[in-house]
């Protein structure tokens, strides 16, 4: 054939070596394929293990900040008044608090309040909140559970 090549054959290569690189040249098995997806598929697993436990780690931070505000609010008050908040709406209607925050583990603004007797002075005590904590009976990622904090 005058020194054309055709579709298929490597010049200088005949048979079997001729016939495994057409096969190469073909495309992918469906072995090398799931193997790929099998390797892809371990990595969206691995990512989505992650992704879960940061989401996570966002909350129970974002469930401390607000702990520590409510706290704070709790305690400026009692300070500013002279007496203990009664409620959480107490304080956010009083303008120590914007809002009665959103519970990050429930998605709701219940949070479990302690009562109990508060030194006003040092001859005055009174009723009212002495500390709030989330409802959630789920555990922490440090093995805590979230309404103990």
């Amino acid at each position: 054939m005058g020194g054309h090549i055709r579709s298929g054959e490597v010049k200088g290569m005949t048979g079997k070596w001729q016939s495994a690189i057409r096969r190469k040249a073909d495309g992918f098995t469906l072995i090398e394929l799931m193997i790929v997806i099998m390797i892809i598929l371990i990595l969206i697993g691995i990512a989505a293990g992650r992704y879960d436990r940061a989401v996570l780690h966002a909350r129970e931070t974002a469930l401390r900040s607000d702990l520590q505000t409510m706290r704070t609010a709790i305690e400026t008050y009692t300070l500013d008044k002279q007496a203990a908040p009664q409620s959480l709406q107490q304080l956010a209607d009083e303008k120590y608090l914007r809002a009665i925050p959103v519970d990050p583990m429930t998605q709701s603004q219940e949070w479990q309040i302690e009562t109990g007797d508060v030194m006003l002075s040092a001859t005055q005590n009174g009723t009212g909140i002495t500390d709030v904590h989330s409802t959630s009976t789920a555990v922490a990622l440090d093995g805590t559970a979230y309404n103990s904090w």
